[in-house]
């Protein structure tokens, strides 16, 4: 018999495990279909089986709706994935509840928290349920504003300025009055717009408002914060910021009028440079030199923060049966190297402390950099309060900002519907 480090040397954490001489595969589920990814991926396998002779990674590929269906049933029979994709949020932790997943937090915590350590605290907050983490970190995105820098000059906007939402309110009012569209809206597909009302709720009530709500303490979703919140979209929606048209736009036409130049800002993705370059008129869309970007500003008196960020949290999950190569090779899958590797591919924003400085793209390297310092990191609430309060949240936030619905009236219909999720 013999011993193995049980995360590699980039991770420093030894645990002493006997390994047994019969060969090991790692049965890894996951729905990715970049041909980019998937050829960093193998890279990275083949390095793992060098370095663990006898282990085999194999991989399983299920699209993506494939995979919300089938995953549960997997999970309870003999042919379960022993790492598997996560969004986090409510899916996760509902996970965590059917005994179906590893609770991964003696090996995180190991060594004074050493693996724990090596990953951004906020995403590792984002996997953890009642102090237990139940996922090994993989990725981060958020939402931030990005705008046209000539349209801005053009108005007279100095988009540094832009701290608190009065000087959000202030600098449509200006692009206005200058007779520039503001922000280019997705309306026909609702979630863009549910953007602004879940920053805003972040603003105004930071986590411990979020927290207080998802615990059902005092008046949940209908409390204060949200419903401030929904009266300042109220007041954007008011100022008319949308393209004409807006609410039978889909997402990606409205990546188009802003790449084109009709609109000034998109509040989105930390992708969407490429993305608007992608739906652009002429292919090519906003250069990067005239392309800045700012996060969502604060909110006066709100207990948020303007680095807590809203956005995407990926990780891997360990079934409960799976053996502890599998957690080696998440490990390994998600060191600072091969974190650092995936990121100059263009593949994610990365998690693993010191890998940020992989990602090259300037703007990229921006939304990198703010997540590096996030105080908060909310997963989307679709996911953190699952897909039907998601729904919910679509739907009111564009009544709300095309005055269709009163701030109190969309409080109550999302404390309603997470009172029954």
């Amino acid at each position: 018999m013999k011993f193995r480090t049980l995360f590699g040397a980039a991770i420093g954490l030894a645990l002493s495990a006997t390994t047994a001489l019969a060969d090991v595969t790692v049965k890894w589920l996951h729905l990715e279909t970049d041909p980019v990814t998937l050829s960093a991926w193998d890279d990275i396998i083949k390095q793992f089986e060098v370095s663990h002779p006898g282990v085999k990674v194999q991989t399983q590929f299920l699209e993506n709706e494939a995979f919300k269906a089938k995953l549960p049933t997997l999970l309870q029979s003999k042919d379960a994935p022993h790492l598997f994709f996560s969004w986090a949020g409510g899916v996760l932790k509902a996970q965590s509840e059917t005994g179906a997943i590893q609770d991964l937090t003696a090996l995180m915590q190991a060594e004074d928290g050493k693996w724990q350590k090596s990953y951004n605290p906020a995403s590792v907050a984002g996997l953890t349920f009642d102090d237990k983490i139940w996922a090994v970190p993989y990725k981060m995105g958020t939402v931030s504003f990005f705008y046209n820098k000539e349209l801005f000059q053009k108005a007279g906007v100095d988009a540094d300025k832009i701290q608190t939402w009065d000087d959000f309110l202030a600098a449509v009012k200006t692009l206005k009055d200058a007779g520039i569209v503001p922000i280019a809206g997705g309306g026909g597909e609702k979630w863009p717009l549910h953007f602004y009302w879940s920053y805003l709720a972040m603003r105004n009530g930071g986590q411990e408002a979020f927290n207080a709500a998802k615990a059902g303490e005092g008046d949940g979703f209908k409390s204060e914060p949200f419903v401030k919140a929904g009266e300042q979209l109220k007041a954007l929606g008011a100022l008319e910021p949308f393209q004409p048209g807006y609410l039978g736009t889909k997402w990606p036409q409205a990546l188009g009028a802003f790449a084109d130049g009709k609109a000034a800002m998109i509040l989105g993705f930390e992708a969407t440079e490429k993305n608007q370059a992608n739906q652009a008129a002429d292919g090519k869309g906003i250069a990067t030199a005239n392309l800045g970007r700012f996060p969502f500003p604060a909110v006066v008196g709100g207990a948020g923060k303007v680095t807590d960020t809203l956005g995407g949290l990926n990780a891997w999950v360990i079934s409960k049966d799976a053996p502890k190569e599998a957690v080696e090779f998440a490990a390994f899958l998600t060191n600072a190297d091969n974190e650092r590797l995936q990121a100059e591919k263009g593949i994610m924003i990365p998690v693993a402390i010191g890998s940020e400085d992989g990602v090259k793209d300037p703007l990229v390297a921006q939304s990198a950099k703010q997540l590096a310092a996030s105080t908060w990191h909310q997963n989307y609430l679709d996911q953190d309060l699952g897909p039907a309060v998601g729904r919910v949240v679509n739907d009111v936030s564009v009544e709300i900002v095309s005055g269709q619905m009163s701030a109190e009236d969309a409080a109550q219909q999302i404390q309603d519907a997470w009172e029954l999720e």
